[in-house]
């Protein structure tokens, strides 16, 4: 479980293809507190530390992993928003992550806010799974490669999220451009209330 405060990028410094497996080796500040097993969100993608060594961490993501997010666009070099899992003595500032994205999305614009920035970002639109609560509401919750926003103008397959400048350089926000793939993660209480819904519909 997770809470969409992204702690720091890492650097992809490794990534090794193995069959149907990608493994990719990460640097960032806080490896030597990091444990074998431990899971820890990767532009929002919850991934399992199955090695340590030398400064560095690796994690390995399989297919349904890759194919569902931006993880096999991934490369050398790449900074990618890292957060471990939540402590449940703290205070919840994002909310509820599970770290299970949904899909991707593509900027397709950003604008500049007068010392902020709007981000725009499209993605496939299936009514089916919209109706499993894949969508986005206004003030809602959604994250975006990991960072917990909340959304404004939304459309059938389309929404804004507004940038601060401590977010954009403590994210990996500021490499977003029209055209990046981002990973996105639909609120979890949407679905459930969705799936309730259709139960008490039936």
């Amino acid at each position: 479980m997770f809470s969409g405060i992204v702690e720091e990028f890492a650097e992809v410094v490794n990534i090794v293809k193995e069959q149907e497996n990608l493994h990719l080796t990460l640097k960032c500040s806080f490896v030597d507190e990091l444990k074998i097993d431990q899971s820890v969100a990767h532009n929002g993608v919850c991934l399992t530390v199955v090695s340590i060594q030398n400064g560095t961490y690796t994690v390995t993501a399989m297919k349904e992993t890759i194919e569902r997010s931006n993880i096999g666009l991934l490369k050398i070099g790449d900074k990618v928003n890292v957060e471990r899992s939540m402590m449940m003595n703290g205070r919840l500032d994002g909310h509820i992550v599970q770290g299970h994205v949904d899909q991707t999305a593509t900027c397709v614009a950003v604008d500049d806010a007068e010392g902020s920035w709007y981000f725009t970002f499209k993605y496939k639109f299936d009514k089916e799974m919209a109706k499993r609560g894949y969508f986005t509401v206004d003030k809602g919750s959604v994250t975006v490669n990991g960072v917990s926003l909340t959304v404004c103008n939304p459309t059938e397959d389309s929404f804004q999220v507004a940038i601060i400048p401590y977010t954009f350089e403590h994210t990996n926000f500021h490499t977003i451009k029209p055209g990046s793939v981002v990973n996105i993660e639909f609120d979890i209480i949407g679905k459930y209330l969705s799936r309730m819904m259709k139960l008490t519909s039936e």
